[in-house]
């Protein structure tokens, strides 16, 4: 009950200060090119990794990743690339 009590202060002092939310609650930021290039920052590590199916989880639960030919590019403690054709993604 306190942890989420403190989530609803984060995200006041986000709104009033105009602060990007992903940075001042920690959620996940996905950015795509077309359909073959996802970014996913504040993850939290790699859950399932195949051609086919990528699941990552996050501050928000699991973000599951289907498609073809998928790869992981980059893995960064605080970001991962995947390259691809995504047909879906999913929270």
């Amino acid at each position: 009950m306190r942890k989420r009590r403190i989530e609803e202060v984060k995200a006041k002092v986000s709104e009033i200060f105009e602060l990007p939310k992903d940075i001042v609650l920690n959620l996940p930021r996905i950015s795509m090119i077309g359909n073959n290039q996802m970014l996913v920052e504040n993850h939290r590590g790699v859950i399932e990794y195949t051609p086919q199916k990528i699941r990552l989880n996050s501050t928000i639960g699991v973000i599951r990743v289907e498609g073809q030919d998928m790869n992981l590019k980059n893995i960064a403690a605080d970001d991962i690339l995947i390259t691809g054709v995504i047909k879906l993604v999913e929270f």
